[in-house]
């Protein structure tokens, strides 16, 4: 692999984030799912929506978004109760996840892990 093919890749994985929705109803998860479209690509399309999976355990939607061609999202979303997300990502990727979902929710860093190129942060959005 050459130099500028390694740095290609370097970008590519540094603009994408992992997010694990949970600890929320199936309707307000698919509000954020809806919110990161909305701001950017994502691997889950429009029709693949959160469905209730039933049991006793927690249900923790995924999806894989990428940062690097961010849109603007119109105002405040609704929600009925707060949701966690866990986001993994390069530092400047989680960052613009962040600033991207406050136009939309009040959102609050609960919790972080830092590595030494990427971190993993736990954040509650809600409605504003």
């Amino acid at each position: 692999m050459n130099s500028t093919q390694a740095q290609a890749e370097e970008n590519r994985y540094g603009k994408e984030v992992a997010v694990a929705i949970s600890g929320c109803s199936k309707d307000d998860a698919r509000m954020v799912f809806d919110v990161l479209r909305a701001a950017f690509t994502t691997d889950r399309a429009s029709v693949d929506v959160p469905q209730d999976l039933g049991g006793k355990r927690p249900t923790v939607w995924n999806v894989n978004v990428d940062v690097s061609e961010a849109r603007v999202v119109s105002g405040p979303i609704t929600i009925g109760e707060p949701v966690t997300l866990d986001v993994q990502g390069g530092y400047w990727a989680v960052d613009e996840l962040r600033r991207h979902l406050a136009d939309a929710f009040t959102v609050r860093v609960v919790g972080t892990v830092s590595g030494d190129q990427e971190e993993e942060v736990r954040l509650r959005v809600e409605s504003r």
